[in-house]
């Protein structure tokens, strides 16, 4: 028979209690896997929200030209980020016109 104190904490766990093991066997705990690679999981979380949000902003962004820019000089759809001379060669553009562009892109996502 279960006191009443004691069957309330029944379904709560410690995050130091094992809860499964590794690859190599090694037993590991909740806490184990919050710490992980020691940034805080809060950090993640709201890392995550933010660069959300930004790819948001940048999809909305109604300049084709401004758009393109961003993607390629940030690597945003899946490549390497280039440098300026580099998606200025293969725009047909000048490096000062994607340098311009670049800004204004920028200056329009702060904006937002």
């Amino acid at each position: 028979m279960y006191l009443r104190h004691e069957k309330k904490f029944n379904s709560q766990i410690s995050l130091s209690e094992p809860i499964g093991f590794d690859q190599e066997g090694n037993e590991i705990s909740l806490m184990d896997i919050l710490i992980g690679d020691g940034e805080d999981v809060c950090e993640k979380v709201d890392r995550s929200e933010k660069l959300k949000k930004l790819f948001e902003k940048v999809r909305a962004i109604k300049d084709a030209r401004e758009k393109e820019i961003i993607y390629l000089r940030y690597g945003l759809s899946g490549g390497e980020p280039m440098t300026q001379k580099e998606v200025a060669k293969k725009m047909g553009i000048s490096r000062s016109y994607v340098s311009r562009i670049e800004k204004k892109a920028i200056s329009h996502l702060r904006e937002s």
